[in-house]
Formats: C-alpha cells, structure tokens, sequence
C-alpha cells in the first residue's frame, strides 16, 4: 500500500485529474509547491478530467477505496478527502459541505446514489478486489467473470452505493 504524509483535511476520488503544483508530502509522486491542505491551493493545482463524489461519510468511503483498492490518502478529514490511484487525483466532499450548491437536492434521501453510473478502474484486478470487498464485508453486486467486451470484471458497491468496477483485459483463448 502506498504510504502518504499529509495534513488531514481534504478527501479526492476516482478521476483523471492531475496537480500543477503539490507541497513535498508525497516523494514518490514529486508533490512540490503545493499544501493539500489549502482549499485555495488545491482548487488552482487540479488539471483535466476529474471526479468528485458527494458521500454520507468520508471515512467510510476513504476506508473502502484503501482497503479494497489500495487508494493512497494525500489528506482527509471527515469533510473532504483527496486521495491518489495510479499518479491520478480523486475527490470526496460530505454532504454537509455543499450546504450552499443545489446540487445535494438531486440526492436520493435513502438509498444508493450514483445509480447508472459505473465508476471503472481498468488494469485493477478484478478477483483480488472481489476478495478484498468480501473480507471487509462491502457489497459485491456482481461477482468476478469474464464478460463478451473483453474484460475481465466485478461490480462492487461502496457504502453509499456507487458501483466501482475493477476490470483487466481478459484472457483470448489460444
């Protein structure tokens, strides 16, 4: 697993996001000149594509893509999180902190959140996440197999409800 000094306060997730700038709390990385635990400097290093997740509790969520599979945390704290997979950056906000932005009121008030929209890992092995989701008791809602598209896949359920599906190319047949 990979091994992080930072600053909790902020919590980031699956994205394609990238930083100009970063403060020296991950070496393996090359984080330089950036603090993540200033609002203000994380806003104007994030680059591209990237994904946020509004989530009932960030720890939760944190602990779910640590243990299953293997985020790096760059800061977190029970309002935001800005985690790390794979040289990408990833956000996560409680609910609490959109307060001002309408965009809570589009939630489901029970329930999964996310529904339709699969939030794909590719190159993650999708047996090994499987048997990570089970030994922490998350939701497997389809078991690993392989499917005609040519992956190698699981969907997995974190405990808001969103699908993550780790995926590899599969085996062809000789």
């Amino acid at each position: 697993m990979l091994e992080l000094v930072a600053t909790p306060v902020f919590v980031v997730i699956f994205g394609f996001q990238t930083l100009k700038r970063q403060k020296t709390t991950c070496p393996e990385h090359n984080m330089t000149d950036f603090d993540p635990g200033d609002g203000e400097q994380v806003g104007r290093a994030l680059e591209g594509f990237g994904i946020n997740l509004l989530v009932s509790s960030v720890d939760r969520t944190v602990a779910f893509l640590q243990s299953v599979f293997e985020f790096g945390a760059v800061s977190a704290s029970s309002d935001y999180a800005l985690l790390i997979f794979r040289q990408r950056y990833y956000q996560l906000h409680a609910d609490h902190t959109y307060a001002e932005n309408p965009l809570p009121s589009l939630l489901p008030e029970s329930g999964a959140r996310g529904g339709g929209v699969e939030l794909r890992l590719f190159e993650v092995d999708p047996d090994e996440a499987e048997r990570r989701a089970r030994a922490n008791d998350y939701v497997v809602l389809m078991e690993t197999a392989d499917k005609p598209h040519g992956l190698r896949e699981c969907f997995l359920l974190d405990p808001d409800g969103y699908c993550w599906v780790p995926s590899v190319k599969k085996e062809l047949a000789g």
